[in-house]
């Protein structure tokens, strides 16, 4: 088979030919018919994350078919759908585990991380790692959903948020226009919030209600002039956006953290106390939640906006990413 390989942190892409790997007794080795390329990628490429072992295959935003399963699964078959995301596999017995909080596990494997994921023809994950991809969803568009997709449907549908409520997503692109869907699809009255007018059609057309342009209005002003949000789903990866909103809050009302800022995040105590707010973060999720983003997505045709590249323009395809140039998610197609 044929695999795009970091050698080592900071080096440049290696497309190579490997045998095609054999399952374990507890994996099944999926034909990648797409793998999703992500900003978290970066932990590969450039390093600096423990546990990551080289040369390595990233990518963990796979969608494929069985192709083999190992000597103790069960669950799978040859020719099934399937996909697996950032999440890839606990170990059920560590305290998380046993308490079913999987992707707290302690001993969690990362897909794409702590073993070669999807920039490849075939990739060999552990069985409680996939999730069925529905019928209706093409596998370039399913791959997206299993990172952005799970990430924000999973951080909304776990909120305290109600149909009708007011809720608002910060940023308008990888994850941010998923999340407008799926925020318009659960029935709540949607803001998308942006400091790029030039996206207001968009957001609309997404199924947002409201537009907030940031970058010449409060934010946090316009939400209390709307009544106050249930919940402010912020994908931007900035301090200050985070920050910006969090005077908008509603009571009992929660920001939620889907953007990782690279510095910490100061918020206003007082308005917190007052609307007895807090300001909270959001993971991903565990196969099972994968799936079921799946297929909320198929039911609602809800789909990411995609850029598709061959295996052999891997480095243009990751460039694409890194550099905030793709609209909105890259898919390789191996």
């Amino acid at each position: 088979m044929r695999a795009a390989v970091v050698p080592e942190p900071g080096a440049e892409f290696e497309l190579v030919e490997r045998d095609v790997p054999e399952p374990d007794p507890g994996e099944v080795r999926v034909a990648v018919e797409a793998c999703g390329i992500c900003r978290s990628d970066e932990f590969v490429v450039e390093g600096g994350y423990p546990g990551v072992d080289y040369p390595r295959v990233p990518g963990h935003e796979i969608a494929g078919r069985v192709d083999a399963v190992g000597a103790d699964v069960d669950p799978w078959e040859p020719g099934e759908r399937v996909g697996a995301g950032w999440h890839g596999g606990h170990c059920f017995t560590c305290e998380p585990c046993r308490r079913g909080q999987f992707l707290q596990c302690e001993n969690a494997e990362i897909t794409g991380l702590t073993f070669d994921g999807g920039y490849a023809e075939y990739a060999t994950v552990p069985a409680e790692a996939l999730a069925a991809i529905p019928d209706g969803l093409d596998a370039v568009d399913a791959a997206p959903l299993l990172c952005a997709g799970i990430t924000t449907y999973n951080a909304l549908r776990n909120s305290d948020a109600r149909a009708g409520d007011l809720v608002a997503v910060v940023g308008v692109g990888g994850l941010g226009h998923l999340a407008v869907q799926y925020a318009h699809a659960a029935g709540y009255e949607t803001v998308a919030i942006s400091r790029t007018p030039e996206k207001e059609a968009l957001a609309r057309d997404l199924g947002a209600d409201h537009f907030v342009n940031a970058a010449e209005s409060d934010p946090a002003a316009r939400l209390s002039e709307l009544g106050g949000a249930s919940v402010v789903l912020t994908t931007a990866p900035a301090s200050d956006a985070i920050e910006s909103v969090v005077g908008g809050l509603g009571i009992d009302g929660s920001v939620i953290v889907a953007g990782i800022p690279g510095e910490p995040v100061s918020v206003d105590a007082q308005h917190l106390v007052g609307t007895r707010g807090a300001v909270e973060g959001w993971g991903s999720g565990h196969a099972r939640d994968s799936q079921d983003t799946l297929e909320f997505s198929a039911l609602r045709d809800i789909a990411p906006e995609i850029e598709t590249f061959a295996l052999d323009d891997v480095a243009a395809a990751y460039d694409r990413m890194a550099d905030n140039e793709a609209r909105f998610r890259v898919v390789l197609e191996p």
